[in-house]
């Protein structure tokens, strides 16, 4: 009886899947998390800088202006509670813009912006990632600042709904900007002058320490397209209960701007501009 002989040929051999990617759902809610928590854990790590510095700088703004311009106020305590508000804003704006900004910067500079790039997470999901981390920073700030502040003046909301509005659309706004001019910059040079020549005096010329009907007639129609005046005079609003300009329109023009700043933001990052390249 002869037998067949088995070769390797005949032998069974096990299927080959191909190879398929790993599926996350409609959102990759792991990686979103872990890019945000690396955003938080990466500005609380040098606490003393980026928490601590700006509270010392508002209260030192709130001694400086005190000493100097409270005297000379019919109520001093009213200029006090004026002034609280448009610091804490000052702190969200400023805080939100770096974080985002010094964050893809940094990564770009030393070279793991390819690192999360590579990473299974779309356009939308690093979006939100680094705009979260930055938004969490700016209402850190605000609150430390508001609990600061209140040494001087106490403050007390009126209107929630303002406070909770306009503090998360400025730190959203900011936190949009800084990503946009984190993608843009070249260099930490560049990001200073996005600071320097825009955020900074679109802030100081938007009623932070005075109130624009100060203001001859002409600016103050000029400054009805500084987003920020809306931001700032809107905040106020949530404490003070009295607004220099029409709280409605502030939270339309607001959120219009915001969703043109989210557009941007994703056309960039869809596009790879100044990253993939």
């Amino acid at each position: 009886m002869s037998r067949t002989a088995k070769t390797p040929s005949t032998l069974a051999q096990p299927a080959v899947l191909p190879a398929q990617a790993r599926k996350f759902g409609r959102v990759n809610w792991m990686g979103l998390r872990t890019l945000y928590m690396k955003e938080v854990r990466r500005f609380i790590r040098v606490g003393p800088q980026t928490l601590l510095a700006p509270i010392i700088s508002n209260l030192l703004y709130m001694a400086v202006f005190v000493l100097a311009f409270a005297e000379l106020r019919p109520d001093p305590k009213a200029f006090m509670a004026f002034l609280a508000p448009g610091l804490v804003m000052l702190g969200i704006l400023n805080n939100a813009a770096s974080n985002s900004s010094s964050s893809i910067m940094t990564s770009k500079v030393i070279g793991y912006i390819s690192d999360v790039l590579m990473t299974p997470l779309s356009s939308l999901e690093l979006a939100l990632g680094w705009i979260g981390g930055a938004v969490t920073r700016g209402v850190l700030v605000a609150i430390a600042t508001a609990i600061a502040l209140s040494i001087f003046t106490p403050m007390m909301p009126m209107h929630i709904w303002a406070i909770v509005f306009f503090g998360l659309s400025a730190a959203v706004m900011l936190a949009m900007i800084g990503v946009v001019s984190g993608i843009w910059a070249e260099k930490f040079d560049h990001l200073a002058v996005v600071n320097q020549f825009i955020i900074l005096p679109l802030s100081f010329l938007s009623g932070t320490f005075y109130s624009v009907r100060v203001l001859p007639d002409f600016l103050q129609t000029l400054i009805q397209f500084n987003p920020l005046f809306y931001l700032i005079d809107g905040f106020r609003y949530g404490f003070l209960g009295t607004a220099d300009s029409n709280i409605l329109i502030g939270v339309v023009f607001i959120t219009v701007i915001n969703i043109i700043l989210f557009s941007i933001v994703m056309l960039v990052l869809r596009a790879g501009w100044r990253l993939k390249s």
